[in-house]
């Protein structure tokens, strides 16, 4: 959405005739940022970007005075580059960092790794003190998530313009889920079957997602969205299975009664484990049903910041609420069908007396 407000026109007209006659638009927005218009043709004159005239002394009034000229969906000269552009749209003109009025939204400087090392400090230190035994994990976490993403910015020019890669990348993603889900719910071999549950959640929205258009074969657009997706399924995954296996563990009599008066050993499990397995859906059910008023989601902002209109970014984020419901939905009703038939569990000497 381009903002425009008007103001006097410079002095020289912004359409003038050059040495062959024809007509070429001058462009003066300060800083070159334009807002839906092109870049001008024809070399700037006088060292002045662009600017009408020549000289130092004229740029300086052109700067001063902001000259623009006739942007397309301005009626008359206008002043459009003061809150225009946006992050998405600076990046674009300029190739720099997003920003926003010309600032940089997170400048990657000295100190924003010291208020993260500070950030990670204090979750350790925090969970340390209240005796939660997560302290050391969270400082791998942290350490592990800078080098990821490091390797990930490093690489990811060359992922998203190859389709082989862009398929090996989405591999490596589901991979290293399965297996995270898989160790989060038992230590024994059957820790694989994490890979049907998330599977099965992610796949058929993708799938979907590409038949229909929606979504490109291109890496830009699919590794988002696929992560998105399987970060989700992950995350149901682990509660489900977790859940699902913690109340067997607990209820081991309940579900031996109930095979004694003769519920098969699946009826049997399933009637312990529904209740407590279905809590994993809660955290994006309460996400969902609060997006707008408490939360306002990384796609949503990430949008905006990058220059999308809010109807774009909302649309964008409620199409992310919605299939991360039926992700999670799906991936919670495949790992307790497996907790339920045994194919995953946990060993019986580890369940305690």
């Amino acid at each position: 959405m381009t903002h425009c407000r008007r103001t006097r026109a410079p002095r020289r007209s912004a359409l003038r005739p050059d040495a062959t006659g024809s007509r070429r638009e001058r462009c003066g927005v300060r800083n070159r940022l334009t807002t839906g218009a092109a870049a001008c043709p024809g070399p700037a004159r006088g060292g002045s970007g662009g600017l009408p005239g020549a000289g130092r002394g004229r740029e300086q009034r052109a700067a001063r005075h902001r000259y623009v000229v006739r942007v397309p969906g301005c009626p008359a000269p206008t002043r459009c580059g003061s809150r225009a552009g946006l992050a998405g749209e600076w990046s674009a003109v300029t190739g720099g960092p997003a920003s926003y009025g010309g600032r940089v939204l997170l400048p990657v400087n000295i100190t924003l790794g010291a208020v993260l090392v500070a950030l990670l400090l204090a979750a350790a230190g925090v969970a340390a003190a209240a005796h939660l035994g997560r302290h050391r994990e969270i400082l791998v976490a942290g350490v592990r998530a800078a080098v990821q993403l490091a390797v990930v910015a490093l690489a990811i020019h060359w992922v998203v313009g190859s389709v082989p890669l862009l398929l090996g990348f989405l591999v490596l993603m589901f991979a290293v889920a399965v297996r995270t889900a898989g160790r989060r719910m038992t230590a024994n071999a059957t820790w694989w079957w994490a890979a049907a549950p998330i599977a099965a959640g992610v796949a058929p929205v993708v799938a979907a997602l590409l038949l229909t258009g929606l979504v490109p074969l291109k890496g830009i657009a699919l590794i988002p969205v696929t992560g998105i997706l399987i970060g989700g399924a992950l995350t149901a995954t682990v509660l489900g299975g977790r859940r699902a296996l913690d109340e067997l563990t607990a209820r081991r009599g309940e579900v031996e009664a109930g095979m004694a008066l003769g519920l098969l050993d699946r009826d049997a499990r399933l009637e312990i484990a529904r209740p407590a397995a279905s809590d994993a859906l809660l955290p994006g059910l309460d996400q969902t049903r609060t997006v707008g008023l408490v939360t306002l989601p990384g796609a949503f902002v990430g949008m905006l910041l990058g220059g999308a209109s809010p109807v774009q970014a909302g649309a964008v984020q409620l199409f992310v609420l919605v299939a991360l419901m039926c992700v999670q939905a799906v991936a919670v009703s495949v790992v307790l069908e497996l907790v339920a038939r045994g194919k995953v569990h946990r060993e019986v000497r580890d369940l305690g007396p």
